[in-house]
């Protein structure tokens, strides 16, 4: 099932399936020891649920309800669990196709990559006392152990390029309060299903999280292109 689904989308998981399954997006059967088996039927809603996620950034509650509305009329006849939807109610245009807006894969954790303080200068280009203040109004953080992840970096060089407009840090630090809310929000949402303590709970968190993430970065871009154009009468 994964080889089917991977070369259109790379990114797919056992976890991300379980977690789809879990949200009823699809309903493969079991053989007598409790092993699923997919259909093709299945595997084409999964391909429905994926695109409709990776290419119209919708939400799986609405992906739901577009299936369950296919389900209640014309199906192929394979009976619960296998259905193979023939008419799905069209998708709403993107917003961002083709714009540049993130996606809820562009959030899933890339590989661990620790740099020390000397690194993050070399990499970013910048001296320490930029860091310093980078770090002192909450734009730069490390962690724990006193590392920093890659992330750090792309800040670290944002900023740089922003001293070029007579931009400070300590102007930045409602952007650091934004994101700290939109942190706090996703945090609101996927604190239930944290809680759970079944096998799949972690990848449902997961997931959710994505999926918010790239809805909120989203909604941040739009409105500021919104007021841009309001401000260059654009």
């Amino acid at each position: 099932m994964l080889a089917q689904l991977r070369p259109d989308f790379p990114d797919v998981t056992i976890s991300k399936i379980r977690f789809l399954e879990s949200e009823g997006l699809v309903r493969p059967g079991r053989t007598a020891s409790g092993y699923r088996q997919f259909s093709a039927a299945d595997v084409e809603r999964l391909r429905f649920v994926l695109a409709a996620q990776r290419d119209h950034y919708l939400p799986l509650k609405v992906i739901k309800e577009q299936l369950d509305a296919a389900d209640r009329g014309l199906t192929d006849g394979q009976g619960p669990g296998g259905r193979l939807p023939r008419k799905l109610v069209p998708l709403p245009a993107n917003p961002g196709a083709g714009d540049g807006l993130p996606r809820p894969e562009d959030f899933a954790p890339g590989r661990e990559v620790r740099l020390t303080r000397e690194d993050l200068l070399a990499e970013a280009g910048v001296d320490g006392a930029l860091l310093a203040e980078l770090e002192q109004y909450g734009l730069i953080r490390a962690g724990a152990a006193g590392f920093y992840d890659p992330d750090a970096v792309l800040v670290a060089r944002t900023v740089r390029a922003m001293t070029e407009f007579g931009i400070e840090p300590r102007h930045l630090r409602a952007f650091r309060a934004s994101a700290d809310r939109e942190v706090g929000l996703l945090q609101q949402i996927i604190a239930p299903v944290s809680r759970h303590h079944d096998a799949d709970a972690k990848a449902r968190a997961d997931e959710l999280a994505r999926q918010f993430a790239a809805l909120s970065v989203t909604l941040h871009t739009l409105l500021v292109k919104a007021g841009i154009r309001d401000v260059t009468g654009g």
